[in-house]
């Protein structure tokens, strides 16, 4: 406890301290420590708000490259990856800082002559933001940037395989050129043992308001039955199993180049990677054997800091695992190894892009989501028979599809059960478009004008005797 009390800011005790196990009675206290000190007022104006993001997004992009360098140390993730990811972070913050100056209300004339009706726009108050791995800047911003452009202030709790890029917006942050106010955005680093303590710390304490999650759909339940103990507002990005359905009117060349952009980015560790191919009977084997050719010619594993290097490592050895399992199966099955399907001979955590053809619906990984560089390739024959493979899951983040049909673009663009669907198109996400998913695959939607009602409140004002 005299730790607690030393610390000249609860925010950077938890910078280096909370990377360690500490006791439970411990845990539990810093946490609330960090969580009362996030109570102070960021009820500044809306000009202020979006003058202090302003701020904080030309420091990002003045340390864009050290920004990058400590992605790629802590996740193995591409440098030249980890540098769009730090453009595309940024990007949140600039959005943002212009929203802030946009939270409108309304006025309502009522039945009575002697009555008006104000609706108030009002930050919902300390916000818990748990992020993942596999973009530990994005998913940092893109909440953050909402949350104060509302005049929430947050409490963040990186992912444990990810805590320096999160200490490094800190630091940015709390620069004096920033300005951001001490206690407006709090770090809480802490190690894999601890993680679910600290998340049910944040879910369960009544100082917070506002839950916002990025990970898998198991963890978003656990973490939305905390929350319900106090009725918190809730906003969940989770699981995908993305469906990429190529139909026989479809450009080859332009679906292998969107399937290569959507399935292999940051080594297939996305939500919205494309998780199953879908192709036509007619297109099928010129198909894959594009897709082969560009997998062999254009990708390349290694170091992520090797300029030649476009696969990096997977986040751990348990997902080495997973996508081992996945394509065992899948052969055990009668799949075909088109190209890849083993441990990379770098080291335990690289896996070598790997493209099945032959893959029928009831193996792995037709039914669950690899997180890694595999594309098993499922033949269909019509467009009814794709549609109802692709929404033969309880998840619906993201789905894409190649078409050149306007009637066909139309019907399944509709009809696929999924929050972002890409036509013609590999790579969907966009600081001015939402992001978010159907069943299981969240709740709320994040970026775009959309994004910052997930941290407002509404307030109705009666004003009577006039």
């Amino acid at each position: 406890s005299q730790l607690l009390e030393a610390a000249p800011h609860p925010s950077l005790f938890f910078c280096y301290y909370l990377v360690f196990d500490l006791p439970a009675c411990l845990l539990y206290e810093g946490t609330r420590k960090v969580i009362l000190y996030d109570c102070c007022s960021f009820y500044f104006l809306g000009q202020e708000r979006s003058s202090l993001l302003r701020k904080w997004y030309d420091l990002m992009m003045q340390n864009k490259d050290d920004l990058a360098k400590i992605i790629t140390a802590e996740s193995g993730k591409p440098l030249k990856e980890a540098q769009g990811e730090v453009a595309y972070s940024a990007l949140f913050l600039e959005w943002f800082s212009e929203e802030a100056r946009r939270v409108y209300g309304d006025v309502i004339y009522t039945p009575a002559k002697e009555k008006r009706a104000l609706v108030l726009k009002q930050p919902l108050g300390v916000a818990a933001v748990i992020t993942p791995w596999n973009f530990p800047s994005a998913m940092i911003t893109r909440k953050v940037g909402a949350a104060l452009a509302a005049g929430c202030t947050v409490v963040v709790k990186p992912a444990e395989h990810t805590p320096f890029s999160a200490l490094a917006l800190a630091e940015v942050s709390l620069s004096p050129a920033a300005a951001i106010p001490p206690g407006v955005y709090n770090v809480i680093p802490c190690s894999r043992a601890k993680a679910k303590e600290v998340g049910e710390a944040l879910c369960t304490d009544p100082l917070v308001s506002k839950i916002s999650f990025t990970g898998s759909t198991a963890t978003g339940k656990i973490l939305l039955h905390h929350a319900a103990g106090s009725v918190k507002r809730v906003s969940m990005e989770l699981g995908g199993h993305a469906p990429f359905i190529v139909f026989d009117s479809a450009n080859v060349d332009q679906a292998v180049a969107g399937a290569m952009a959507s399935k292999f980015r940051n080594s297939g560790q996305t939500c919205v990677c494309s998780n199953r191919f879908l192709v036509q009977r007619g297109i099928h084997d010129s198909f894959v054997k594009k897709f082969a050719e560009a997998i062999k010619t254009n990708l390349h594993v290694g170091n992520g800091f090797e300029e030649r290097t476009t696969q990096g490592p997977l986040i751990d050895e348990k997902a080495v695992e997973k996508v081992e399992k996945h394509v065992n199966d899948a052969v055990s099955k009668g799949a075909t190894v088109v190209t890849g399907g083993k441990r990379h001979q770098l080291g335990k955590n690289f896996f070598e892009p790997t493209l099945l053809s032959n893959v029928t619906r009831d193996m792995l990984c037709s039914h669950e989501e690899t997180f890694g560089p595999l594309a098993p390739v499922i033949k269909f024959d019509t467009e009814e028979e794709a549609v109802a493979i692709a929404n033969a899951a309880d998840v619906g983040l993201a789905g894409y599809f190649y078409s050149q049909d306007p009637a066909q673009i139309w019907r399944v663009a509709e009809r696929l059960e999924v929050g972002m669907v890409g036509v013609n198109e590999g790579l969907i996400s966009s600081v001015e478009c939402p992001f978010g998913g159907v069943k299981q695959s969240g709740l709320g939607r994040e970026g775009s004008k959309y994004g910052i009602d997930e941290y407002l409140e509404l307030k109705y004002v009666c004003f009577g005797g006039l």
